[in-house]
């Protein structure tokens, strides 16, 4: 339409007819939007015609404006009404797209899946059974005895304190929630023969606070091998064939010395990660040495005609560095979908 050079009755109903038919094709708000800006924006035919009123004469602004002002009236108000239908038409196709049937019989499943801890928990377990170990389980609330005393912590060792470990009211009671599985060792020393090959694996507790790299809920494997002529070869051979089930053949340790209360001597054991993304290296896995002799006295061993290896490494860790997780709360949170990646297989 061309640019109008003075208002008439007809270049004012021509610029409406114009609008109110835009209005009327637009079918969504978004094409409404760019209809009311052609027809009624600063660049628009009404504007342009409200534009022309400072040429009027005088005595005929008063005419002029009410035929430019109900022409303006008029589309606002079309716009208005074709925008509440718009928007009533778009709630209701939003609703109908959403809509659900519960009545309905579901024509698809969705496959579900295991947590990856347990899986692996059951995968490192199955190792030691292909070894001709057994595998124990003990209670989760542990007394005091079993879970330190018997393994030779001092009464006034860190992991006794109360900003350690969950102690059970009343104290007195000598109850925690147990720090490891090391207590299911003590009391399969206590309650089976000689020689003993077994491994314990469960959720242990600690009062840590919950971030990328702890959970005060977490889970570990622990191993007691009590024979006769047992050594350190023994415990490497063990654990280097746990190392290559889990992480592949081309996995290895190495043992670094160190201090644990129930282990002497005692190492800190690395492992090889041959597939780890970013290239091959070495991760802390965890804790291990020979027995020491204060616990198999505290179980009635004789230390001088037995001897025995022992150790220990947690699952979460083990899942979180093998498949390079970066926060350990994945683990905790529920989302079915942290699960649903591993599927039935870890």
């Amino acid at each position: 339409m061309s640019e109008p050079t003075e208002i008439t009755e007809e270049a004012v109903a021509a610029a409406v007819d114009a609008a109110l038919a835009a209005v009327a094709a637009t079918t969504t708000v978004s094409e409404l939007k760019l209809a009311r800006a052609a027809h009624t924006g600063e660049t628009s035919t009404l504007a342009q015609l409200n534009a022309l009123m400072r040429s009027v004469p005088g005595d005929q602004k008063a005419a002029a404006g009410k035929l430019v002002g109900g022409a303006r009236g008029t589309v606002n108000q079309a716009v208005a009404a074709r925008e509440a239908e718009l928007a009533v038409a778009e709630e209701n196709a939003k609703l109908a797209a959403e809509a659900v049937d519960v009545t309905a019989i579901p024509v698809r499943w969705k496959a579900g899946a295991r947590h990856p801890i347990s899986l692996l928990m059951e995968k490192m377990s199955d190792t030691f059974i292909s070894m001709g170990w057994d595998v124990a389980e003990g209670p989760e609330l542990e007394n005091e005895w079993f879970n330190f005393d018997s393994l030779n912590f001092d009464e006034d060792h860190p992991a006794r304190a109360m900003q350690d470990t969950f102690f059970v009211d009343p104290v007195e009671k000598h109850l925690v929630l147990r720090t490891h599985t090391s207590p299911v060792q003590s009391r399969s020393l206590l309650t089976r023969e000689l020689p003993v090959y077994v491994v314990a694996p469960g959720r242990v507790y600690r009062t840590d606070e919950l971030d990328a790299t702890h959970t005060p809920v977490f889970h570990q494997i622990e191993g007691i091998a009590i024979d006769k002529g047992l050594t350190m070869a023994n415990l490497r051979g063990t654990l280097e064939h746990l190392a290559r089930a889990t992480f592949g053949e081309g996995a290895q340790i190495r043992l670094r010395p160190n201090f644990f209360p129930f282990t002497e001597p005692s190492a800190e054991m690395d492992v090889w990660q041959p597939n780890a993304k970013g290239g091959a290296r070495w991760v802390e896995w965890g804790g291990c040495g020979m027995v020491n002799r204060n616990v198999l006295r505290a179980a009635g061993i004789d230390p001088d005609e037995y001897q025995g290896f022992a150790f220990g490494l947690g699952i979460d860790r083990t899942l979180q560095f093998r498949n390079d997780m970066n926060d350990m709360r994945d683990m905790v949170e529920g989302d079915t979908r942290f699960s649903q990646q591993f599927g039935m297989v870890v």
